[in-house]
């Protein structure tokens, strides 16, 4: 599997990253098999949160990364900055990038994988009342201390992520955001610019452009979902013609529908990562293909119009 730099650093991850949220529900036979498969394909980028399974999708991967896995021939990302309430009862959610707590969620992430290091720790959501000096503060803590190699963002806009990097000490090397045919928004504004549809809104301060500039890797996440996690689009009647144009392009280039979908971001000249997070391995090997195929311009944008967005 192709490889790129993570935002110009010496990370050398696949372009496909196998997404971790889901895989407390796997046993452990079924994670052995699942993780292996990725590294045979040659995924060797897997990303985690602390929130996912609250803690418990760590704690399984640290088990086979303990047993079975080299850990310097992989790259381990994982997000934190979410939290939830500690009064009985209390599930509301809020975000934290306090020092202290980006520091303590670090350990903790630490403990469960098991491992000395992260290679990447991305703080998961913006804060609104994080401060940038204590973000760096942070930052230089765990890098001195050795616990994290490199930092990153997800779903920050373009002016808020320039906003930490001002302050950090340290190259931000990644940005996690949504993005897939069913929904394109960090493109739509660029497409449609001087036009009165709704894609025209700039609702990332014109982050593409941003992350291009300067060098920081886009990781897209729920590329098959539509909404905020509405639903799925593929063999969704709402999304009839977006389907049938990928099985059409699917069968031209001998992939699934869900590969084409995955190799339409990787064909982006950002140089995408796409975040996967089935836990089905053969589904997995199917998505994989993807990194074989580099879409045409018709086929790029005809499965843009399809998806239902304007072509000015």
């Amino acid at each position: 599997m192709k490889q790129i730099n993570l935002g110009g650093s010496e990370l050398s991850a696949s372009r496909i990253v196998l997404g971790c949220m889901r895989i407390s529900q796997m046993d452990d036979a079924a994670l052995s098999k699942h993780l292996n498969t990725a590294l045979e394909l040659g995924i060797n980028n897997f990303d985690h949160a602390d929130i996912y399974g609250k803690g418990e999708c760590e704690t399984k991967f640290g088990k086979i990364l303990a047993t079975e896995l080299k850990r310097d021939e992989i790259i381990l990302q994982s997000k934190c900055g979410i939290r939830y309430g500690h009064t009985a009862g209390d599930d509301i959610e809020y975000y934290d990038l306090s020092k202290e707590h980006i520091i303590d969620s670090a350990d903790g992430i630490l403990r469960r994988l098991g491992t000395d290091y992260l290679d990447l720790l991305m703080l998961h959501r913006p804060d609104s009342l994080m401060e940038p000096e204590e973000i760096a503060e942070a930052f230089d803590r765990l890098e001195q201390s050795g616990k994290v190699r490199h930092f990153g963002l997800s779903n920050f806009n373009a002016s808020q992520f320039d906003y930490v990097q001002q302050y950090s000490r340290q190259k931000l090397v990644t940005n996690q955001m949504q993005f897939g045919p069913a929904e394109p928004k960090i493109i739509n504004s660029g497409i449609q610019t001087n036009t009165p549809f709704d894609g025209a809104a700039d609702r990332d301060g014109g982050l593409l452009d941003y992350v291009r500039r300067n060098d920081v890797t886009l990781q897209a996440w729920s590329p098959f979902h539509y909404g905020y996690f509405d639903g799925i689009f593929l063999d969704d009647a709402k999304y009839a013609a977006l389907n049938e144009k990928l099985e059409a392009i699917g069968k031209i280039h001998g992939i699934s529908k869900s590969a084409a979908a995955v190799a339409w971001i990787l064909r982006h000249p950002a140089k995408m990562q796409t975040i996967i997070g089935t836990t089905n391995t053969e589904r997995l090997k199917e998505i994989a293909k993807a990194d074989e195929i580099s879409l045409s311009r018709p086929e790029w944008y005809s499965i843009y119009e399809s998806a239902g967005h304007v072509i000015p």
